[in-house]
């Protein structure tokens, strides 16, 4: 059986991912000459992405349920290179997009390994990975504005999901290049220092103000959705 979201706000009945998917419509969001790009993170009650270096000890079936629902209404992931050395990911529909300077990516790595699975690297680098199952192309450039809109135009790319992690946020939020935030925040406390958190690096000058658009819940988790534009 499907986990069940209540919506809290805006108030109505009971829905399951793929009934909030239907009403999502991401494509719609696109500007002229780029994908929408909807980011899509999990954070803990004090501000953690991750327990022990990996996001699954944050989530829960009805966040596992919207990742995946999430995904299937884009036409690509988008994610940082050290997210998938930390994650490692699998087999995909849709088209996979590794932001990666060092090109640091070992051809073990799942997302790599899957023979069906479509990959595109943003590089600055004029290297290539290591030979690997899955089918690799990349796309040189240090402007990711300029990355979005060649997946766009090259790849008709419409709707992108972005995974993060907080480096690649930090390179895109400032710039504008997210649409929406889908924010999820788990009922776990973490600890630590040094916490790996939402973006990383420097102040965004200004502050980024979103819109809600709703916030559900499920089992403690609550699922927030920001329009960012």
């Amino acid at each position: 059986m499907s986990a069940v979201f209540q919506r809290l706000l805006p108030s109505g009945a009971p829905a399951t991912a793929a009934e909030l998917m239907a009403e999502l419509d991401l494509r719609a969001l696109a500007p002229p000459g780029r994908p929408a790009v909807a980011l899509n993170m999990i954070v803990s009650l004090d501000g953690r992405t991750t327990v022990a270096g990996h996001a699954k000890g944050l989530a829960n079936r009805a966040d596992y349920e919207l990742f995946h629902a999430l995904r299937g209404a884009a036409d690509a992931v988008l994610v940082g290179a050290g997210t998938v050395r930390a994650e490692s990911y699998g087999p995909m529909d849709q088209l996979a997009v590794i932001v990666s300077n060092s090109l640091d990516l070992s051809p073990d790595l799942g997302v790599l390994r899957a023979p069906d699975n479509r990959v595109v690297i943003i590089t600055q680098s004029d290297d290539e990975l290591a030979p690997c199952a899955a089918r690799v192309e990349y796309l040189r450039t240090a402007d990711l504005g300029e990355a979005l809109a060649r997946l766009r135009a090259d790849h008709g790319v419409e709707a992108i999901d972005c995974e993060g992690g907080p480096h690649l946020n930090a390179s895109l939020l400032p710039r504008g290049l997210v649409d929406e935030l889908h924010l999820v925040v788990s009922p776990t406390l973490v600890g630590g220092s040094d916490p790996l958190t939402l973006v990383e690096g420097a102040l965004l000058d200004p502050p980024l103000r979103g819109k809600l658009v709703w916030v559900l819940e499920s089992d403690g988790w609550l699922f927030t959705r920001y329009r960012l534009r």
